[in-house]
């Protein structure tokens, strides 16, 4: 029978030498944009090693990573094996993420630890993970060695633009098929359902001309607006679609991003929009997409010029499909395990939910493989501030989110 308090008690040993783990990986900025990630995957795999732990390094081509709008993507697996019998469980965190943009009072690469919190980008999500799981794997090889089956370690890069040359790459390769799979996550529910996410470009084009005589161009912007009200009008059909999936509401549509024009006397011939469609895990993906195109299409016949003149034209391309994340049968024993020990290390119930962000956890789950997202994180995005300034994570959420993995694995490989 597992001493879960030995595992917990080399886990408190062990903590100080994490939150150091921890605040390296901080320290190594992976934006995305612009995506440029191998020198954060040589710095972890030289980390892991003078743990012991040597990590494959899987360098993804380079046409590939730029097809995908990023710059370098090496992934990392790492793998212990226990025995020829039983399974084998996948580890997976993301190392790559959003820039930090502005608002900071700590460093965002600093790895600071104030007040029971470390701060920094992606010290929440999901370079946390990394040590989670890293810690998790260590104290289970101290304490509880398993006799059967086979723990891997899955560094993977390009979550924020949706996995396909992170841990898609590794499964369409065939360098990985796991049994069951972690993926990173926070430390008061486990995650078995996830949104799926359409990300689109809209360029439309109008005339550019000089404003001095704006009669004589198309004014790209404005029909932009046009379009712009057309979509944004859809959420409030969208919020009467209700997801059966705890934790998941309803569709959402977003338009994150806009450029065009050349200065401020032109009248701008070409705008560039990109939306974002969460999609529940009830709704039928190719319907959306052709959904969406549709109402684009007919926004931009319906544009007259304010000043007459030709119409507007539009491009529409798609830049992402990420399904959601629809639980498996076989996710059962992750589930348990990590409810059991979550509720005895935390000392409150662990859910199990939807959650309406996407993530690259999908992409095992197409591949029939078993999954849930769990690790160290706090009951919200918004309390960690995931994504915005300051994002942090309490330190006790670490320590304890690492005791359940370790309890858990030492469960599922026994």
């Amino acid at each position: 029978m597992t001493d879960y308090n030995a595992l917990d008690t080399w886990i408190d040993a062990h903590f100080d030498e994490q939150v150091k783990f921890l605040q390296e990986l901080i320290r190594v900025p992976t934006d995305t944009p612009p995506g440029n990630n191998a020198p954060h995957a040589d710095r972890a795999a030289d980390l892991l090693k003078t743990m012991g732990l040597d990590a494959e390094k899987h360098v993804v081509p380079a046409e590939e990573v730029n097809a995908a709008g990023l710059e370098t993507i090496t992934n990392l697996i790492v793998r212990r094996k226990y025995g020829d019998a039983g399974k084998t469980i996948a580890l997976n965190a993301h190392g790559d993420v959003v820039p930090p943009g502005d608002g900071w009072t700590h460093a965002p690469y600093g790895g600071e630890v104030e007040g029971g919190r470390i701060y920094g980008r992606a010290a929440a999500v999901s370079k946390c993970d990394f040590s989670t799981f890293t810690f998790a794997l260590r104290a289970l090889e101290a304490v509880a060695r398993p006799a059967q089956g086979s723990v891997e370690l899955h560094f993977t890069y390009d979550e924020e633009f949706g996995g396909e040359v992170g841990p898609g790459w590794l499964l369409k390769k065939g360098l990985t098929k796991p049994d069951l799979m972690i993926a990173a996550g926070f430390s008061y529910q486990v995650v078995v359902a996830h949104n799926g996410c359409l990300q689109m470009e809209v360029t439309v084009h109008g005339e550019m001309s000089h404003a001095a005589i704006p009669d004589s161009g198309v004014d790209a912007l404005q029909g932009a607006t046009h379009i712009l009200n057309a979509l944004y009008a859809l959420n409030a059909d969208y919020k009467k679609i209700t997801s059966q999936v705890t934790g998941i509401t309803h569709p959402y549509l977003n338009v994150g991003l806009i450029s065009g024009g050349t200065n401020t006397n032109v009248i701008p011939g070409k705008v560039v929009l990109k939306l974002d469609r969460r999609m529940i895990p009830e709704e039928d993906p190719a319907q959306v997409e052709a959904s969406i195109r549709a109402v684009i299409e007919a926004a931009a016949r319906s544009f007259n010029p304010p000043r007459g003149g030709n119409g507007i034209r539009v491009d529409i391309k798609r830049l992402l499909l990420a399904r959601a994340m629809v639980p498996l049968a076989g996710n059962q024993p992750l589930v348990a395990a990590i409810q059991q020990h979550g509720q005895q290390v935390f000392g409150e119930p662990i859910p199990a939910v939807g959650t309406p962000l996407y993530t690259d956890v999908r992409l095992y789950v197409e591949q029939g493989i078993p999954g849930v997202i769990y690790g160290a994180g706090p009951r919200t995005v918004l309390e960690s501030n995931a994504k915005r300034a300051d994002e942090n994570l309490a330190l006790d959420d670490l320590r304890r989110a690492t005791k359940v993995i370790a309890r858990a694995l030492a469960d599922l490989l026994a």
